[in-house]
Formats: C-alpha cells, structure tokens, sequence
C-alpha cells in the first residue's frame, strides 16, 4: 500500500514528550501537556498554560523547522497579528532524531463553520498582514536560508492535471453535481503558466494554519515551516478560501491591487489546498474537517 503525503514516520507520543522536557527543559517538567494537534509535518503540544511545542513527524520537516527558528525572529517589525514566537529550541538526541521548537501559547481556535459576517471582518487583518510580510526584504529571507519556492506554483498546467486527477478520488464523497462544478472550474483555465514573483511566504496559509476568538474574528497565524520566498498568489489564496466573495475588493483595496494572473492562480491554490485537505480528512476519518474542506471548495468557487 502507497504511503501518504501526511504519513508520520515518527510517532510522537505523550510519554516522549515527557521525557524530552525533563531531559532538555527541566524547570517545564511539571507542567501539564496534551497534544492538540497532527499536521502534515508537526505533531503539536500544549504545555502548562503558555507554551506550544511542535515536534517534526517526517524528515522533511526537520530543516522546515530549523528554517522557521531562524526567521520568525526577524519578522517582528512586520507580522501585525498575534504569530507563535520561538522561544525553546529542543536538540535531536538518541531518545528523538529531531530538533524541536517551542513557542508562546496563542489563545485561539481553527475558523472551522464559522460565518461569513465573522469572515468578513478578519478581511482588512489579513489584508494589512499580508502586506507588510510580503515587503519583508527577500535578500535578508535569503541570508537566513530562506529558499525559493520549491513547488513550481506558477505551473497552472501542472497544477491543473494534478486537481483533475484528484477528483477521481472524490466520487465516493461528493455529489456528482460538487464534482461537474470542479471539472468544470478547471477546464475553463487556460492558463498555463504566470511569471515568476518574488516576495517572503508564510506559503501555508489555509484554516488549519490561523486561529480565531470566540467571535470568529482572526486571533493569529500559526505553523511557519513552510515559509518560503515565491510567488504571492500563494498567500494571497486566503482571499478566496477564507473570505466570502463580498469582501474580496476590501482585501484588496488594503493589501494593493494585483493583475489577474495573480488572481486566477491564488483562486486555483484556494481550491488546491482543501483538496488535499479534504483527501487526509477522508483518511484521517475526520468528518469536521472534511466538511469544511468542502466548503472551502465551494467559497472559493463563487464570485
């Protein structure tokens, strides 16, 4: 059986995690911790009341993370909403073959079914957010080790072929009405290339990555390992995955105007990621996850 793209090949339990903080961080040893959370590459801890640890599942994560410990430092002056600040950097040793990071505790939960009114009013946030990061300067993401994009964003051929061939995997879980509306998404682009652009990435900007209060107003931006220099379409993404279609202009009203190109990709990315969402959350049988990956799908669709 084939692996999948979010498969841990190392398990991080409770007692390994136990074991690390006595062993690298004894004065937090005593405090209480609970996973709260699986990603694609980090397993995800609370400890005691103000700390979040993120341990790598997979090898690819481990120069992600140590990537991350570098820059978030340096991205003070320029993120304007609450971000996770490293602040314990846990060595690989014979008990885990990784480093690990932990971070301030940010207060908050994942905007899943919330409505579009909480949505529209985190429109001008994430705009001014989105901004100010991409002005970062890349020859300073550069000299801390910041790559350039390694996932050919600006292939929308590539990325096209890839999103057809996903919805064979979705006629068990979807009506064939939500299925003809994808297809036919997609074969209406005919664009096959944009050109390359380069600014600083969160380059993972989806529901699982943001945290929200308990009035859906966005409370902050977790999970950097995936920051890169690339395209902006990429981030810009959240404007259709996360945004109703009515406050699309305000969020770009703030964050700048850009040409169409950059719109058509950032719409195919905000139909990408909850596609392969939704595909781990069928695995993964989590039904909340599923649902909200779908809806995604289907805000991102609508003008």
């Amino acid at each position: 059986m084939g692996r999948n793209l979010w498969d841990a090949e190392w398990e991080v339990t409770e007692p390994l995690v136990q074991q690390l903080l006595n062993l690298q961080f004894p004065h937090l040893a005593s405090l209480p911790i609970r996973e709260i959370g699986n990603g694609w590459d980090n397993t995800v801890y609370r400890v005691g009341d103000e700390y979040v640890f993120r341990f790598p599942r997979r090898q690819v994560a481990v120069d992600l993370l140590r990537t991350e410990a570098r820059i978030l430092p340096k991205l003070a002056g320029y993120i304007t909403v609450p971000y996770a600040k490293p602040l314990f950097f846990g060595k690989e040793s014979t008990h885990y073959p990784a480093p690990f990071l932990g971070y301030s505790y940010i207060p908050g939960k994942f905007p899943i079914g919330i409505s579009d009114d909480a949505r529209a009013q985190s429109a001008a946030a994430l705009a001014k957010f989105l901004k100010n990061l991409h002005v970062f300067p890349v020859e300073v993401a550069q000299q801390e080790g910041i790559l350039f994009d390694q996932r050919n964003l600006t292939d929308l051929a590539g990325r096209k072929e890839r999103m057809l061939d996903f919805l064979s995997r979705f006629n068990l879980y979807i009506t064939q009405e939500e299925l003809d509306e994808i297809a036919n998404y997609l074969q209406g682009i005919t664009l096959e290339r944009v050109e390359h652009r380069q600014v600083l990435l969160h380059g993972d900007l989806h529901f699982k990555n943001m945290l929200v209060d308990d009035s859906g107003i966005l409370a902050g931006i977790i999970d950097w390992g995936d920051v890169n220099i690339g395209h902006p379409a990429c981030d810009l993404s959240i404007a259709y995955s996360y945004l109703p279609p009515a406050s699309r202009q305000a969020f770009y009203e703030i964050y700048g105007e850009v040409d169409d190109e950059t719109k058509i990709l950032a719409r195919m990315i905000a139909v990408y990621i909850p596609m392969l969402l939704f595909m781990q959350a069928v695995d993964d049988k989590d039904e909340a996850i599923a649902e909200e990956a779908k809806s995604i799908i289907q805000r991102a669709l609508a003008d």
